[in-house]
């Protein structure tokens, strides 16, 4: 008896080395695609994990076709973070892609991003300047707001999806294609989280085992203290019992705010407005961060 036939491995996806073959593989002509399918683009840095994929999934379900972009944005590094050590797993997230039926990887590299006498770099502010990530990474904001600006011009995208756990640069993104006319959607799609609570992130992969079973704690202060907020705690008492949770723990943090949802100012009462709770806090040499609604 013959066996059966074995399945077919999903067909990878196109990959665009060059702003050239990018377009020429959407199709795009003069600043427009050539038929009426519409583009989401999901920008990445690579090492994808299953956050990743579910931005994936969502934008499957926003668009005809799907462009993911794989680059290590050297400009949103410091001097003294992670660069070179930053994971890149090419092999893998390309299988991954496929599995998904993902039409386009777009991965330039530094050298199509930055030619030589780049010039041009984008300074953002409003949610830029909220003093949360650009405290401790002065650098960052105008790093991701270029790349993002050159990516929506590259892909001409009719939406974009970004995860919610970096949402300070979500909302920098946002107002970034605001601001600028950009004729796309910018859509925030919720932190995709282990089953302690823990969101995913390329760098958890640093953690050592006793890092990682302390790291669910920032998620499980962020969400005791949004319990208690709504419970009608006063804000500033609860968000310093969770810095206190979270620093006994074994971290050392750089903030946990809580901060207005659509602008991203300090906020006293509940009656102020929606509240976004963030927090960022090194274990070991691994920097993490966190944020959940009230």
């Amino acid at each position: 008896m013959a066996g059966k036939k074995a399945p077919t491995p999903p067909k990878g996806p196109r990959v665009a080395r060059t702003v050239s073959a990018l377009r020429k593989t959407l199709g795009a002509d003069v600043g427009k695609h050539t038929d009426a399918r519409t583009v989401a683009l999901v920008p990445t840095m690579g090492a994808l994990h299953a956050g990743h994929l579910a931005l994936v999934k969502l934008a499957k379900r926003r668009a005809d076709r799907v462009v993911v972009s794989i680059f290590v944005n050297p400009t949103q590094f410091g001097p003294a973070e992670d660069f070179g050590r930053y994971p890149r797993t090419w092999d893998a997230d390309l299988k991954a892609l496929a599995g998904e039926n993902v039409d386009v990887v777009w991965a330039p590299t530094a050298d199509v991003m930055y030619p030589q006498g780049f010039a041009t770099r984008l300074a953002p502010e409003g949610p830029a300047l909220a003093g949360l990530e650009d405290k401790f990474r002065p650098h960052f904001f105008g790093g991701v707001a270029t790349v993002v600006a050159k990516l929506f011009l590259q892909c001409r995208p009719d939406v974009a999806i970004f995860g919610q756990k970096d949402y300070q640069q979500l909302q920098v993104v946002t107002r970034l294609a605001r601001d600028l006319d950009l004729p796309l959607k910018v859509i925030g799609a919720p932190t995709w989280r282990e089953k302690d609570g823990l969101a995913l992130s390329s760098r958890n992969v640093y953690l050592s085992a006793q890092e990682r079973a302390a790291a669910p704690v920032l998620h499980a202060a962020l969400s005791a203290c949004a319990q208690e907020i709504r419970s009608g705690k006063i804000i500033a008492q609860a968000v310093d019992t969770a810095r206190n949770t979270i620093s006994r723990a074994g971290f050392i943090i750089d903030y946990v705010e809580a901060r207005h949802a659509a602008t991203l100012a300090p906020i006293h009462q509940q009656k102020d407005g929606p509240i976004r709770l963030l927090v960022a806090a090194k274990i070991g040499t691994t920097r993490l961060i966190d944020n959940i609604p009230v």
